[in-house]
């Protein structure tokens, strides 16, 4: 559940900016709430909880642009292919910003990494970060993205395009290869989604 610290009626005036209704409290204590996507903010004195199963696109509104980010990301397959998930996690100097594990069906592992990446990716460009600086286990993936290595597999290709393209909506990017340890985080959404499925 996150909860933004943060100015509410600023953050009020940028929801309903963004055409999202904001309507009275509940209690004496709620200033007021909003709903959007699968999520519903809650603002308190100096705070915004948010409730919901999918909170990334009323938090991306609710939060000052800008900024720097770190974005760790797996994938695996059990089969190699197999059944497949992603993991992905936003971290900021205030510590986890968002995160997210879930299957992604019959996959093979690179395939799986590929998708983390395009996932946290697409993450942090709804939270409007300028910097991110991404961080995975697969050297292959790290590699292949930043022109090191070449892939003949047409689907690899086209998800390292679509890699390129994400990065270069932010002003500044790092892409860097991590031991399996540094990344333990993302690795354990993945198993998560994988024994949940």
């Amino acid at each position: 559940m996150p909860v933004i610290e943060c100015d509410v009626e600023a953050a009020r005036d940028r929801l309903e900016a963004a055409g999202v209704t904001v309507d009275s409290g509940n209690t004496d204590h709620e200033r007021w709430r909003a709903s959007r996507g699968g999520a519903t903010a809650v603002a308190y004195d100096d705070k915004i909880v948010i409730q919901g199963s999918d909170p990334r696109d009323i938090e991306a509104l609710l939060r000052e642009g800008g900024g720097r980010a770190h974005v760790y990301f797996d994938g695996g397959s059990r089969g190699n292919p197999g059944p497949a998930a992603i993991g992905w996690v936003i971290v900021t100097g205030d510590g986890i910003v968002a995160e997210g594990g879930e299957t992604i069906g019959t996959a093979t592992n690179n395939q799986a990494e590929y998708e983390a990446l395009i996932m946290g990716l697409e993450a942090a460009r709804d939270y409007d970060y300028d910097e991110v600086h991404v961080r995975g286990d697969s050297e292959l993936i790290v590699k292949q993205v930043r022109g090191e290595y070449d892939t003949n597999d047409p689907d690899l290709r086209e998800k390292r395009v679509t890699v390129r393209e994400l990065l270069r909506e932010f002003d500044e990017w790092t892409l860097e290869y991590v031991p399996r340890e540094v990344n333990d985080r993302a690795d354990g959404l993945v198993n998560e989604a994988l024994d949940r499925a």
